[in-house]
């Protein structure tokens, strides 16, 4: 089952037994933990999903009070993630006091989430460093929701949590958000100075727009109506020619273009934020030097040398230390051990015999399909497979 299944899923659920779930501790088993186990966190496991955790640095403000929230989501022992829960029948946004004390205090946590079980509000620190946002950048609603929200929330799933990325997007969506803000305000009630500078610009136009004299109060109050009616053309065509494009041509592919210094760009090869520290572990290392044995007995004609790249949520293994070139990304855990590939369903089964395999949501970077092993010791058996992964991986380049 993908990503969106997934959390079709739980919106179900919600929407057949939100209003039967009465106080906090109900709202988190019955609501906010099917969320968590959709975003891919193991909800059974205490060392990922951590329940009343208390900061590290809390300190007393009253007796018996601790900087604390409901649950801490950790990956690779690191807290990435905080939540505060509410009751169902309670409003989210009055409730941000605790959570913002907790992610204050702790410097790994990224994303703040304050839910009542059926509105997701997410947070992160774009003012200040550190310092949680007053504002959500995100508002996710089970309820309520559309495919471009999907998007953006698989940035939280489990497989592919990078505070980095996460940040750049949260920044994208606020200052979207506030320019759409402005310049809708704008082309309703057009200020002096736009009203000012269109007449400027008109004026430089050949066919007669020439406009002689100062561009005085009164002349800015002659244009008014000019100037609103003029919007208001541009946008029904601008609405008329979009609706006949959209009838007559196929959707075109979005073209995504990434920033110079995302985390996602080729050339990065630093941790996920440079206020995390990121520790590979002997079993990651261990692994690599098996996929790096592996690799070695390759025939292909295209050869690269193999890198890796720790992240807080996988060891990635790629070509020639470009991170968009990966071929492998290991999950390994004292309790779970996989591996992601990019290589579809069909290709991975007759190569991974006996092992569990899972198709997975493309959600970033391409992946495809994931193989569960119990040690990575399999990774030995799987060498016909790591083999193919690589070489696919290559021929592209």
């Amino acid at each position: 089952m993908g990503f969106a299944e997934d959390i079709t899923k739980v919106a179900e659920r919600v929407r057949k037994n939100a209003d039967l779930v009465v106080g906090e501790e109900a709202t988190k088993q019955q609501l906010i933990l099917p969320f968590l186990q959709a975003l891919g966190y193991d909800i059974w496991d205490p060392s990922e999903v951590i329940a009343e955790s208390i900061s590290d640095v809390a300190t007393k403000k009253k007796a018996g009070h601790l900087n604390k929230v409901d649950y801490a989501i950790a990956i690779k022992n690191t807290i990435v993630m905080v939540v505060e829960a509410k009751s169902r029948k309670e409003k989210p946004e009055i409730h941000h006091g605790q959570l913002k004390s907790y992610f204050d205090a702790t410097l790994s946590a990224k994303v703040g989430l304050c839910t009542n079980g059926v509105e997701y509000r997410f947070f992160t620190d774009l003012r200040n460093q550190n310092l949680m946002d007053t504002e959500p950048f995100f508002i996710f609603n089970l309820l309520d929701y559309q495919p471009k929200d999907l998007d953006i929330l698989k940035l939280f799933n489990r497989d592919n949590f990078d505070s980095a990325a996460i940040k750049i997007e949260a920044e994208g969506m606020v200052f979207v958000k506030g320019m759409a803000g402005l310049i809708g305000n704008l082309l309703k009630d057009p200020s002096d100075e736009l009203i000012r500078f269109l007449i400027c610009e008109l004026s430089k136009l050949d066919g007669g727009y020439a406009i002689d004299g100062k561009i005085t109060s009164k002349k800015i109050e002659q244009f008014k109506p000019i100037t609103k009616k003029a919007i208001q053309t541009c946008l029904l065509e601008l609405m008329t020619r979009s609706l006949n494009q959209e009838m007559q041509q196929p959707t075109p592919v979005a073209t995504v273009v990434i920033p110079s210094n995302s985390p996602l760009n080729d050339d990065d090869s630093g941790p996920d934020d440079p206020g995390l520290q990121i520790v590979t572990t002997e079993e990651e290392e261990a692994a690599f030097e098996k996929v790096k044995a592996i690799v070695a007995t390759s025939t292909a004609a295209n050869q690269f040398e193999i890198n890796h790249k720790d992240t807080i949520s996988y060891f990635g293994v790629n070509l020639d230390g470009k991170t968009t070139w990966w071929f492998l990304r290991l999950y390994l855990t004292p309790k779970k051990k996989s591996f992601i590939t990019r290589l579809p369903l069909e290709e991975i089964k007759p190569l991974a015999a006996g092992f569990e395999v899972q198709e997975v949501s493309a959600s970033l970077g391409g992946a495809a399909s994931r193989v569960v092993i119990s040690d990575i010791s399999d990774l030995d058996k799987l060498a016909p497979l790591l083999l193919k992964c690589y070489e696919t991986e290559a021929a592209k380049h």
